[in-house]
């Protein structure tokens, strides 16, 4: 099971970039050489979007590229780095957790109230998903990085490549 959530995230990303690109791309072809397009591709590509920056978290929570302030604790060494360090991730991983349980108490919750988007007239339960998804993908991912620093292990993973 860690095999297959190992590249979870880079596989998400990528086709809903591929996907997200195809229907900004048919809407301003329909805008402008068409005069018409329809209005299901936007919104269609934003809720895919919004799929992206969740599991974009989880991704980025991965390869430790959250932005973080890291003047004080860099100068500490073994034990007090490794409290610091864990005591940081411990409450991060306490409000992904609660973005995880209330995300789906909302998923939930529309889930009963038959609520629709506008253009597509899908359930709005569909996109509100990506909250206790990306905040349960933190939440492993999160899982792991505290074991990776009660290992002495503080650096970012050094076999991933990031763009950018």
């Amino acid at each position: 099971m860690a095999k297959k959530f190992a590249r979870f995230e880079e596989v998400i990303l990528v086709w809903t970039l591929v996907l997200m690109v195809a229907l900004i791309f048919g809407q301003v072809v329909g805008r402008y050489i068409f005069q018409s397009a329809p209005s299901w591709t936007e919104e269609l590509a934003r809720y895919i979007h919004i799929f992206q920056v969740w599991v974009g978290a989880s991704y980025a929570v991965k390869l430790r590229q959250h932005i973080r302030v890291e003047a004080f604790i860099t100068r500490l060494k073994g034990t007090p780095r490794k409290i610091f360090e864990g005591l940081g991730v411990l409450i991060w991983f306490c409000i992904s957790l609660f973005l995880a349980v209330f995300g789906t108490k909302l998923v939930l919750i529309s889930l009963q109230h038959g609520q629709v988007t506008p253009a597509l007239q899908l359930p709005i339960w569909i996109p509100f998903m990506a909250i206790p998804i990306g905040g349960a993908g933190m939440a492993i991912r999160l899982i792991q990085q505290l074991i990776e620093i009660w290992k002495g292990n503080y650096e970012k993973p050094e076999s991933e490549e990031v763009i950018g």
